[in-house]
């Protein structure tokens, strides 16, 4: 099994020193309280106010209101599972092998806004506001996502110029995952 701190030292030992794992950061530290926080405070939205905010939609958007609710749940427990998987990385839980088979299991589908402008427009404004941050933390996380992918052959390498190419091959990787 080896751990981040492990890879560290085989990328440590490269021609080329990379920084601590972002997972280790404040800034990570940040964005798990962000991303925790929105979690929480959609559900209590959606589970109260949002609630009475229903009653009195006309129809089409009542019905605009159910599928950009559900479509913002998925997106908040696709990141939810992210962060949870990257703290228990940080926090040395899980192993590189362990967080890579569990981030392999977490379908980052894009979940963008699919209901009419102007129906969009009628919805609640917490409603709209909510998916407004969701989405911009949805793309944060894929960016960083698909910045910091480290395939397992980098965890289990031990040539330096192996482990560099990959690394730089998985931050210039494009294309759906």
């Amino acid at each position: 099994m080896v751990r981040i701190a492990d890879m560290d030292e085989t990328v440590r030992s490269g021609a080329v020193a990379f920084a601590r794992p972002f997972v280790h950061s404040p800034g990570f530290r940040e964005l798990f309280t962000e991303g925790m926080d929105l979690v929480e405070e959609a559900a209590a939205y959606l589970d109260g106010e949002g609630r009475d905010h229903t009653r009195f939609l006309p129809r089409d958007v009542a019905l605009a209101y159910s599928t950009e609710s559900m479509r913002l749940t998925t997106r908040l427990m696709q990141l939810a599972s992210w962060l949870l998987v990257h703290r228990a990385l940080a926090s040395g839980e899980m192993s590189v092998e362990e967080a890579a088979q569990q981030r392999s299991r977490i379908r980052f589908s894009q979940q963008d806004i699919v209901t009419a402008a102007e129906t969009y427009q009628r919805l609640p404004e917490r409603l709209k506001t909510l998916i407004g941050r969701s989405l911009r933390l949805q793309d944060r996380i894929r960016h960083l996502d698909s910045a910091s992918a480290v395939p397992a052959a980098v965890a289990n390498s031990r040539n330096p110029v192996a482990v560099q190419h990959l690394l730089l091959r998985a931050v210039f990787e494009t294309g759906p995952r």
